[in-house]
């Protein structure tokens, strides 16, 4: 019996599409996009085969999510082995070592604070100088007030693990900006979601 590795998130069913219409208008033609976190893989899956002129290089450092966007992605050519990246770590192994851009959805809030800035060195490493870094997920805004669904996310995050919770904008660019990267474009989303859109 063939098992289905296969993991659903439906949050990545919602968000897909308008994360993809973004994609379409920002990337050029073709490129080489290293996506951070992938998760189940439905991005991937739903990504690639729009973006026909691009390689897609998932990562993930759980086993079970790799399986996972293998088996979502498994006849397209053009998404390659997912690798095991521990953004933490000083060296991304087996990363290539320019991509044209990154993409990472729904992380920062899920992991300690120091993924944060590991992940903007790691960007900064690995982009090529017109390179773009896109971040999709929650943020706290200064001046701008948060909505209720997105308080009671925080609250139920923190509740999980004490270093989970929603991230401050400004936090994140300035990790950001420590090591070159500008904000191009902010985005607002479906959901009370962001895209940020990053570069040299």
């Amino acid at each position: 019996m063939n098992t289905d590795h296969r993991r659903h998130s439906a949050a990545a069913e919602r968000n897909q599409a308008p994360i993809l219409a973004e994609l379409l208008r920002l990337m050029p033609a073709q490129g080489l996009m290293l996506e951070i976190a992938s998760g189940t893989g439905q991005h991937a899956a739903h990504f690639a085969p729009a973006l026909p002129g691009w390689q897609w290089q998932p990562s993930d450092g759980d086993p079970d999510s790799r399986a996972s966007i293998s088996a979502w992605c498994q006849h397209l050519p053009q998404v390659l082995t997912p690798l095991h990246v521990d953004v933490m770590a000083p060296v991304w192994s087996g990363v290539p070592g320019s991509v044209d851009a990154i993409f990472c959805a729904n992380m920062l809030h899920i992991a300690p604070w120091g993924v944060c800035p590991a992940l903007m060195q790691g960007a900064a490493r690995h982009l090529s100088p017109q390179g773009l870094l896109i971040l999709y997920g929650p943020y706290l805004i200064d001046g701008v007030q948060t909505a209720p669904g997105n308080l009671a996310f925080d609250i139920d995050l923190q509740s999980r693990n004490p270093a989970w919770g929603l991230r401050r904008l400004a936090d994140v660019l300035e990790q950001a900006q420590t090591v070159g990267l500008h904000l191009q474009e902010r985005l607002a989303m479906p959901a009370n979601n962001q895209l940020l859109v990053l570069r040299r």
